[in-house]
């Protein structure tokens, strides 16, 4: 297959959450207390809602800029490109870089939205309502086709992310972003059976759980003092634990119709580690009273876990093993993982490398992630008009060159200072294992 005749369907982007998003979305009694974007003396814009203060941290919107803007540091909405929250200068920015759908994890409000978790129940539903209805209908719904639409949870009440999940089912939303790990967040585990109402709402609704790395607010830092390139190698590892974590957990078992996606994890370590599980099932299920109703685990995993990757050329030449069915490829803009705009030549470099035959590229950059989410694109775009080379055409004019955008010049030093501080604060926040 050629470059520009794949179709490219990304399950894993994210939003920088525009400031109008509540207007005219919450009770009128709640709108004086709804989340605001403030801009502050120095430049920056942050989020404030009650005793919160969220900056926009900068490798959270690094599309279009230099790599030495890259950072920790907070920014201002003018300092990023305007495709990162306007979703008409988003679908531009798809387009001229080939891609046709995108589906958005939320920013401000955290991947398992607990900053709206307040004393006032009513509220909190309003804001989770309010979130989502803007993400539905403003966002997705501004562009169809265009975007895998999804859903923020009420972590605080599994009866009412249960309601939620049925909710935005019926406005064809089949998809809701949560914590990799509840335990480590003070809610109860995926082994309990608080859960449950959830369970049961994704398996009614076809909803997919989608864990993301990081999602539990927890990050690998083995030590304060060392660098953050320590830190962003090792960003995958959460997901290896969630996923073990989840596959040995009640759930897949008492609930077969829950499915999982494994958000910005990776794909080449998943062979060794459905070796690893169908070992520890051989060695250890006789004590540890495991059953899988006669299959082995890495079945179970096949059937339940979507994987997905940015760049994995291992994870590409592993597909078989991995489980052809259930890989889905993900482009992560606006954040520095992403390789936009030129994503596609990447992906078929590596497609080309390995000599992946067309049913196999189809399947991994777009039919499983239709499948899954229970979305066709073809409904709204003509198939001729989305496929990489007829989206840039569409867009040619627009820019994507780079470009700095800060206002200030951040010396490293400086910045390697600020990571040290968050990672002293994550080393001290880590439980202690006895």
């Amino acid at each position: 297959m050629k470059r520009d005749d794949m179709i490219l369907i990304s399950v894993d982007d994210h939003v920088i959450e525009p400031p109008d998003m509540f207007v005219g979305r919450l009770p009128k009694k709640y709108e004086a207390d709804a989340p605001r974007l403030e801009h502050q003396e120095n430049g920056t814009d942050v989020w404030k809602f009650r005793d919160h203060v969220i900056p926009n941290s900068a490798l959270n919107a690094i599309a279009g800029r230099p790599k030495e803007e890259y950072g920790l540091e907070p920014q201002g909405l003018d300092e990023i490109r305007p495709g990162c929250f306007d979703v008409h200068e988003r679908v531009k920015d798809m387009s001229a870089g080939g891609l046709l759908t995108q589906m958005c994890f939320p920013s401000f409000p955290g991947f398992a939205g607990r900053l709206f978790a307040t004393e006032d129940k009513d509220f909190s539903r309003a804001l989770v309502q309010a979130y989502n209805d803007w993400h539905i209908e403003g966002w997705a719904g501004a562009y169809p086709g265009r975007f895998i639409p999804m859903a923020l949870p009420m972590i605080w009440d599994p009866a009412d992310t249960a309601d939620e999940v049925r909710r935005v089912a019926e406005k064809g939303c089949h998809s809701i972003t949560f914590t990799e790990n509840p335990a480590v967040m003070g809610f109860p585990s995926f082994h309990s059976d608080h859960w449950d109402p959830l369970w049961r709402a994704l398996s009614d609704t076809g909803t997919v759980l989608n864990v993301h790395i990081g999602s539990s607010g927890r990050i690998a830092v083995p030590a304060a003092d060392g660098p953050p390139d320590v830190m962003i190698t090792l960003q995958p590892v959460n997901i290896v634990q969630a996923a073990a974590d989840l596959l040995w957990s009640r759930v897949i078992k008492e609930f077969p119709g829950v499915k999982i996606s494994l958000s910005e994890g990776g794909t080449g370590w998943i062979p060794y580690f459905l070796e690893r599980l169908d070992k520890t099932f051989e060695m250890h299920s006789a004590w540890t009273m495991q059953d899988f109703g006669g299959k082995l685990p890495s079945d179970v995993f096949r059937e339940r876990f979507m994987t997905c990757f940015i760049t994995d050329s291992v994870g590409t030449s592993l597909r078989h093993e991995i489980g052809i069915d259930n890989i889905c490829w993900e482009c992560d803009y606006p954040h520095s993982d992403s390789l936009w705009p030129d994503a596609p030549e990447w992906l078929h470099a590596d497609f080309v490398k390995h000599n992946v035959p067309d049913d196999d590229i189809n399947k991994m950059t777009h039919e499983n992630a239709m499948r899954w989410y229970q979305f066709d694109p073809f409904t709204s775009v003509p198939k001729e008009q989305a496929t990489v080379g007829a989206l840039r055409a569409s867009v040619a004019d627009h820019d994507v060159s780079i470009k700095p955008r800060s206002h200030h010049s951040i010396p490293a030093a400086e910045k390697l200072a600020q990571y040290r501080m968050r990672a002293d604060a994550a080393v001290k926040k880590a439980p202690v294992v006895r």
